[in-house]
């Protein structure tokens, strides 16, 4: 607990330190100990080339490489393992830092809604909101009233409309008949030419009927 207080920078008060402070130092160790593994790598390849260089002229120095190289290893293994320690430590950090403004923000939320709502009263605005309905009622039924068409109190026999327009439509219908009669319609031209003349036996015979025809009215 020392040791992770002297980390974090806690306080002699015994307050910890903020979420933020602690991140900040989180990833401060992170990038320290990065190096730190860059650095064990570099180490690890440089003793691995010395110990085959040294393989067949000098064993011993190949040994004391590979001696080396086991520590530089194990470190690098341990710093693996606190690197990932110190990342969960810090996400789980973010995360609760995360909810915790969160909170506070639904917080400040909640707080401006009970003010908002402290001058309301719920009955009266469910008395409101039927003012309001009945307003929209009365005005649908203005718009209603108005869109009907206006008779102004002349009421007609639709019967008696459709007989007077028959009557019309007849009349209309003689009067057509009338203006097509027999003086409007067209004669046939007289013939320029002069009819023969009729045979004198003929006439002779028609002026004896006819002569036949007076005497008898006169015996009569």
């Amino acid at each position: 607990m020392a040791l992770f207080g002297k980390l974090f920078g806690g306080s002699k008060g015994g307050k910890g330190p903020s979420p933020q402070e602690a991140i900040q130092k989180l990833r401060e160790t992170e990038e320290m100990l990065s190096k730190k593994q860059e650095f064990l790598e570099k180490k690890i390849e440089q003793e691995l080339q010395v110990a085959k260089k040294n393989g067949v002229k000098n064993k011993r120095a190949a040994l004391q490489a590979l001696k080396r190289k086991k520590r530089y290893e194990k470190q690098l293994e341990q710093i693996d393992g606190t690197l990932s320690t110190i990342e969960f430590q810090r996400e789980a950090l973010e995360n609760a830092n995360t909810n915790t403004e969160v909170l506070k923000n639904m917080g400040y939320a909640a707080k401006a809604m009970k003010s908002a709502h402290s001058n309301m009263d719920i009955d009266k605005v469910d008395d409101l909101m039927q003012d309001i309905n009945e307003q929209q009622e009365l005005a649908q039924e203005i718009s209603d009233a108005i869109s009907k068409p206006v008779c102004f109190g002349e009421e007609y026999d639709e019967d008696e409309l459709l007989a007077e327009l028959d009557e019309l439509e007849q009349e209309e219908l003689d009067k057509n008949l009338l203006d097509i009669g027999p003086e409007n319609v067209p004669l046939p031209n007289v013939p320029s030419t002069s009819l023969p003349s009729r045979p004198a036996a003929k006439k002779v015979e028609d002026e004896d009927d006819m002569d036949d025809l007076q005497r008898w009215a006169e015996a009569m």
